[in-house]
């Protein structure tokens, strides 16, 4: 029997993160901030790979779930693997929406909604700036 082993998770001060992160990247990631619709690196990206957490290199989400939503976001299906993201209730804004976070760094990716395409009917609607496409290996 294998037992799964408990992530440590990443906290740093503010500060380090602004020496770390562009200043995109820390407003979404660190301030919770939305990238204006279709302004991402990667809303368009077709490159195969998989999408980690720009703050911490966790493995979020594979290019192979990723499709064309019309949101102006980078938008996939499903996360790599469900321990690799945490949900949460957003009631900022006038709405409730479930905001999705790296559950290692605790940084804002994004949202996911009910409307997406199966198999999973979920749109995990993520900002570039939160995201670092590693390219698939050349075989």
């Amino acid at each position: 029997m294998t037992e799964k082993l408990e992530k440590a998770k990443i906290e740093k001060p503010e500060e380090e993160w602004r020496k770390q992160l562009s200043p995109d990247q820390f407003y979404v990631t660190r301030q919770a901030g939305t990238e204006p619709a279709f302004t991402g690196k990667y809303y368009k990206s077709k490159d195969k790979g998989m999408y980690t957490c720009v703050c911490c290199g966790q493995p979020l989400f594979s290019s192979e779930t990723k499709y064309e939503s019309g949101s102006g976001w980078p938008s996939f299906y499903q996360p790599v693997d469900k321990e690799a993201v945490a949900e949460l209730t957003d009631a900022s804004h006038g709405m409730v929406r479930t905001e999705v976070r790296c559950s290692t760094c605790d940084a804002h990716l994004g949202h996911v909604f009910e409307d997406g395409p199966n198999p999973t009917g979920l749109r995990y609607c993520m900002n570039s700036a939160a995201l670092d496409l590693k390219p698939e290996e050349k075989k």
